[in-house]
């Protein structure tokens, strides 16, 4: 399972057309990206995983997260079992608590103490037969405690919408063997008000949630920050530029300890389009880290 180097983190991989999504990930493996990620969005994810696994040769496919509110431990470990028994172990499994707004709202008052509800779905992979191994699987995690559980009960992190700073204080917090998967979102644009255009709502949607809200405050931003959507939180957040701007964020990740940057592009088409056209103008930086295209 390669960990290394640049890959995507994109929602119609997942969900859209299987066909497409498929062809998809095949240009992208040939890109030189060495992993994709998708969310759960309450679907058939792990069929989703099978459909882009047999798309592809090498790269690794993971969950960008699984929402362990949708799924049974016992489920999960026998998905995972069955999809790395056909597929060779390049399935890597994100799981994440989510958000206490997302969960509460089809079952008002499940959320509730979401550490301890990772525990236990630890504890269920653990117990299953076969269990899913500690280094098959990641945490979605933002803050020390969920951070302190990733480095002990799993491979490593899978931190999203995060700074070269977040990076770096989850380096420091997880040690060096722990893994430093990194989401990053980027829109490759012309200018300032292009970037806002595409990037400003949807960032207001996240920051709408508490755990990311949380997270960009213990990284110094203010409230009104929050509320207002400052330049200096958006472009601490989101990546915007040209290709060589793109790839200086991606620079800074690595120079802080992470291992593996995943790119989530934003475009004026929306987010149930495949992005293939950025796909390709971004994949230099992804081929120039891959080990096996060393130039």
């Amino acid at each position: 399972m390669n960990l290394s180097g640049v890959g995507v983190w994109s929602i119609p991989l997942g969900s859209a057309d299987p066909a497409e999504a498929a062809e998809a990930a095949a240009e992208l493996e040939e890109l030189g990206y060495t992993g994709i990620w998708f969310p759960d969005g309450g679907g058939p994810v792990f069929d989703a995983a099978d459909r882009l696994l047999a798309a592809t040769r090498e790269m690794t496919v993971a969950t960008g997260v699984l929402s362990l509110w949708n799924h049974t431990p016992a489920e999960t470990a026998s998905a995972y079992s069955s999809l790395s028994a056909a597929h060779g172990g390049r399935f890597l499994l994100g799981i994440g608590v989510s958000h206490g707004p997302v969960v509460d709202a089809s079952q008002p008052g499940r959320y509730r103490r979401p550490l301890a509800a990772m525990e236990s779905f630890l504890d269920g992979l653990d117990a299953a037969d076969p269990p899913v191994p500690t280094d098959a699987r990641v945490l979605a995690a933002l803050g020390p405690k969920m951070q302190a559980l990733a480095a002990k009960r799993a491979r490593g992190a899978h931190p999203y919408l995060v700074t070269p700073e977040h990076t770096r204080r989850t380096r420091e917090a997880l040690g060096e063997d722990a893994l430093v998967l990194v989401e990053q979102t980027v829109i490759l644009c012309a200018d300032v008000d292009e970037a806002r255009a595409i990037g400003t709502d949807w960032l207001r949607g996240y920051l709408a949630l508490p755990n990311y809200a949380g997270s960009v405050r213990r990284l110094g931003f203010s409230a009104e920050d929050i509320a207002g959507i400052s330049d200096r939180l958006f472009d601490a957040l989101i990546a915007w530029g040209d290709e060589e701007a793109i790839k200086r964020r991606v620079d800074e990740h690595f120079a802080a300890g992470a291992d593996h940057v995943c790119l989530q592009v934003l475009a004026s088409g929306g987010l149930k389009a495949f992005p293939r056209e950025q796909w390709r103008r971004l994949g230099f930086i992804a081929d120039g880290l891959r080990p096996d295209r060393a130039k």
